[in-house]
């Protein structure tokens, strides 16, 4: 195979073409929730679950197993050697209750505080697998009403006041697979990947819906501090942000411990439906570096890339590759201020973003603007950018080059329509 190389040179890991899914049988010990007195009747079972993963894993490790059959489930913690399979009509729903999630130390929104966990959870572990062809339903109607009424009373209130659960939560993790599955109607985030190394998903169906009753801040992967992580073959369409890259966010986010960077990102043959980005550096990141976004579909998202450029939080992104990309989007590339929760603390001075060395080559888009850009060099510093054999089909054609320090423009078809 010929080797590539993310933006900046450094080469792909043969790692990234690695996309084998393993059997149930080469996950372990089968753990099936009916053998275990674990019923599919609409009652929470969470602590028969529970107990089951931590036998499992006091017995050396093995798979939970998803039969057919809706089983509902408050949080639940993963432990060492103990991986997920979700048979084809099995479900994991989870409580519409959050007092089926107790609060504890997580991640969220670009901070390390107290929150709720998810309805699965996996920290520390090294090797684990969730797969199959079933669903894990976070079945969020509940607080998805809850938070627009909240909205309606106080348009300020955050994401986190209405108190919801994410799906899906892998922290400290390396060597994740997750393959197959159909995950869906989170409250919150769908799956959000905090400090891991080698993370995949592939072939998912991440779903959540914007009519008619939008599912608030259900972003489909939520990337927040990784390195080296694949998603391929992926569909998804969600009432937020498709893949999203976090790390942090305020005025003095660079030095928290907590926060970092994302390196070594590849996203590629998936199909994005309705969302409000196929790709979203922001708005709680503040480093982010070889990225490459190919052969994916776009269908009617808001915007293909977007950077989000908080004026309270210091940003750089850099070498970021979009190429080889199709359908229809609002905006080909869109940038400008983030503000939402703005809060500069003591910080005297708006600290300076950067996003530099930016290709989009050989991408057929059709589009509302094709260059929603808002220079504002008080507060970022655009440079640095490709454009390469374009297609571009757009009602707003206009092309304001001087955003850009340094524009490389080669071969662009740009078509009124």
């Amino acid at each position: 195979m010929k080797q590539e190389f993310f933006p900046d040179g450094t080469p792909v890991d043969a790692w990234f073409y690695d996309v084998a899914i393993p059997s149930p049988e080469a996950l372990g010990r089968a753990y099936v929730l009916t053998d275990y007195g674990v019923a599919a009747d609409g009652t929470v079972q969470t602590e028969k679950i529970q107990k089951i993963i931590d036998d499992a894993a006091q017995s050396g490790g093995g798979v939970l197993v998803v039969p057919k059959g809706t089983f509902v489930t408050g949080a639940l913690f993963f432990r060492q050697g103990v991986n997920l399979y979700i048979e084809k009509e099995g479900t994991l729903s989870g409580s519409d209750d959050i007092s089926d999630y107790p609060v504890c130390d997580t991640r969220i929104e670009g901070q390390s505080c107290k929150y709720f966990p998810a309805l699965i959870n996996a920290d520390g572990l090294d090797g684990f697998t969730m797969c199959g062809e079933g669903t894990i339903d976070g079945n969020g109607i509940r607080s998805w009403k809850a938070f627009w009424i909240r909205r309606e009373w106080n348009p300020d209130c955050t994401n986190k006041d209405e108190q919801r659960p994410r799906l899906v939560y892998i922290s400290n993790c390396t060597n994740v697979l997750v393959a197959g599955l159909t995950l869906k109607n989170s409250h919150f985030w769908t799956n959000h990947i905090y400090r891991s190394q080698r993370v995949k998903y592939i072939g998912c169906k991440i779903y959540s819906p914007n009519a008619p009753i939008p599912a608030p801040s259900t972003d489909a992967i939520d990337i927040d501090v990784c390195s080296d992580f694949l998603v391929k073959g992926c569909d998804m369409a969600v009432n937020d942000d498709g893949v999203v890259l976090k790390g942090g966010k305020g005025p003095w986010a660079d030095t928290d411990p907590t926060n970092g960077k994302n390196e070594r990102i590849l996203i590629e043959d998936c199909t994005y439906g309705f969302c409000h980005a196929c790709l979203t550096c922001g708005s709680e990141s503040i480093y982010n570096r070889n990225v490459i976004f190919r052969r994916n579909k776009a269908e009617g998202t808001i915007a293909l890339l977007w950077f989000k450029l908080r004026p309270d939080t210091p940003q750089k992104y850099e070498y970021i590759r979009v190429e080889e990309t199709s359908g229809t989007v609002n905006s080909f590339l869109l940038v400008f201020p983030w503000t939402q929760f703005y809060d500069l603390q003591d910080r005297a001075e708006i600290p300076m973003s950067y996003v530099e060395h930016i290709t989009m080559k050989n991408c057929d888009i059709e589009c509302e603007k094709f260059f929603n850009v808002k220079p504002d060099e008080s507060q970022y510093i655009l440079s640095d950018f490709t454009f390469l054999d374009l297609h571009i089909r757009a009602k707003d054609c206009r092309f304001e080059q001087e955003a850009v320090r340094r524009f490389e423009v080669q071969n662009i078809e740009l078509e009124q329509i």
